[in-house]
């Protein structure tokens, strides 16, 4: 792109100061992108993780409602019995102005009373019911997770795509700026300089004649 600025000292400080504050702009986006970028990788290793754990938890709950539908039959009634749980919820934080959600469920180290009658059940029913409330608290867990490294990388691609506009873009056009300004005001004084000189010499020549005549 061809450098429009006039070639003023003024406008020389100006972009200067822009460029300067481009150079500051790139570093702190460059710096916001490495700490998003760390904070994902953290959480994908924990969603990982947990992933592993869900599914080994699932295993062990449906192996035991097998074993339950096996001795007991197909407990749709003691099903029933299981009450809703409402008590999930949705608050933020923020990671470098970012909003990375927090799912909380009803606390997990709160023994779960079972719903149902002991006497019309056996242990691979409490084992299935206890095994399936774990699921859904690391299954909370796992979405605030998987949707906070979601949040992130679409922060990173937009941070990213920010600060190569400044790297390869703006900061190249303002140092152009710099130099094109720079040069101009130096052959501007190097032209004032020479046509000083060249009335210095003048005055110079005509005062040597006064003195003369």
């Amino acid at each position: 792109m061809a450098i429009t600025t006039v070639p003023t000292k003024g406008n020389l400080l100006a972009t200067k100061r822009t460029l300067s504050l481009s150079q500051t702009g790139f570093e702190l986006l460059d710096r916001k992108r490495n700490i998003l970028i760390r904070e994902m990788m953290q959480l994908i290793s924990r969603a990982n993780e947990i992933q592993s754990k869900i599914d080994n938890v699932y295993e062990e709950a449906y192996s035991a409602l097998q074993k339950a539908n096996i001795t007991l039959g197909i407990g749709v009634d003691l099903a029933r019995t299981v009450p809703l749980d409402n008590s999930l919820k949705l608050s933020f934080r923020s990671v470098m102005g970012v909003e990375i959600p927090i799912v909380t469920i009803n606390d997990p180290q709160e023994k779960q009373e079972i719903p149902f009658g002991l006497s019309q059940t056996n242990s691979s029913l409490d084992l299935a019911f206890s095994k399936f409330q774990e699921v859904k608290y690391l299954t909370a867990e796992l979405a605030e997770v998987e949707n906070s490294v979601y949040r992130l990388a679409d922060s990173i691609k937009k941070t990213q795509k920010r600060a190569n506009a400044l790297k390869n873009i703006m900061i190249p056009r303002f140092q152009k700026a710099v130099k094109f300004i720079s040069d101009a005001l130096e052959e501007k004084d190097r032209e004032e300089f020479s046509r000083l000189k060249v009335l210095k010499a003048k005055k110079e020549r005509q005062k040597l004649q006064k003195q003369k005549t």
